[in-house]
């Protein structure tokens, strides 16, 4: 079993951190607020830090899943930050989904101090990391990757290398870009069905089976009628993935539409109040154009 540090205990990262102590591996936290991180280690009878780098130092590897770009960075550069107490041959571990600039940017930081650094974010929401059965998608070093895995695998279902550093940021991207579409599709039927004076649960349950089907049908569809919003993936989080994937398509030259138009209808939510709101409550859009 290895010493691990995990940065970050949010939604995500607090069961995550968790599983690794269940899997029996040797857990030392760090967060912004000291509250968490002590609730935290009294709950899993781990160790907690004052800063990422005391947190990071004497591990093998460093786990982190923070908010966006700039708290990446914080966390990981610095007097304080955790490059600064890892030693030479250790990994970092990034489970945050970040631009892949940002991810190249201390990939490159990391070798100079002979420090590996994998980019893995994550898919599967809150159920997922509470469950232990995240699907991860890594960009990195293929040794690396290699020794990181079966770290990971403490709290994930699929984890897969699918290139060189940046390369699990850009899938990150593929899977958000995806689920605007199957969200904004969803809301539309369901809207449909209720304006055509059907019952949507009956409608699901028929359509369900078939080529309509996914993953957002059967696990939003239900609060989604009853106008459930208060869990799962906010929406003001949906929109900074959005965003990167919106700047990433301007250098690479693909062509969103649909995401970009989706972006759109997520700043409508917002101005309805619902930043905080999970991803499916798009249908409250619909809603109030009548």
């Amino acid at each position: 079993m290895a010493k691990v540090a995990f940065l970050g205990l949010g939604v995500m990262g607090y069961p995550m951190a968790g599983h690794l102590v269940a899997a029996g591996h040797e857990v030392c936290v760090y967060n912004r607020s000291t509250a968490k991180a002590r609730k935290w280690a009294d709950e899993y009878k781990g160790r907690f830090a004052a800063t990422p780098r005391e947190a990071a130092q004497g591990c093998e590897f460093v786990m982190s899943c923070v908010g966006n770009d700039d708290d990446l960075r914080a966390i990981c550069l610095g007097d304080d930050g955790a490059f600064a107490g890892m030693s030479a041959g250790s990994v970092f571990v990034d489970h945050t989904t970040v631009s892949a600039k940002v991810t190249r940017e201390l990939y490159t930081a990391a070798k100079d101090l002979e420090i590996s650094f994998v980019d893995a974010p994550i898919s599967g929401g809150q159920a997922g990391a509470e469950n232990g059965i995240l699907s991860v998608m890594c960009g990195g070093d293929e040794d690396a990757y290699a020794r990181a895995e079966p770290v990971i695998d403490a709290y994930a279902r699929t984890c897969r290398r699918l290139g060189e550093s940046g390369a699990g940021q850009l899938t990150k991207m593929v899977n958000q870009i995806c689920i605007a579409g199957l969200v904004q599709g969803l809301a539309e039927g369901l809207h449909f069905a209720e304006k055509a004076g059907l019952d949507g649960r009956a409608v699901v349950d028929v359509i369900s089976g078939g080529a309509a089907g996914s993953w957002q049908m059967a696990n939003r569809y239900e609060t989604m009628i009853d106008d459930e919003f208060e869990h799962g993936f906010a929406v003001d989080w949906m929109r900074k993935d959005l965003g990167i994937c919106l700047d990433t398509a301007d250098e690479n030259g693909a062509s969103l539409p649909v995401t970009a138009l989706v972006d759109q209808f997520y700043k409508d939510v917002q101005k309805l109040g619902g930043a905080r709101w999970d991803t499916s409550s798009l249908i409250k859009r619909l809603w109030e154009m009548g």
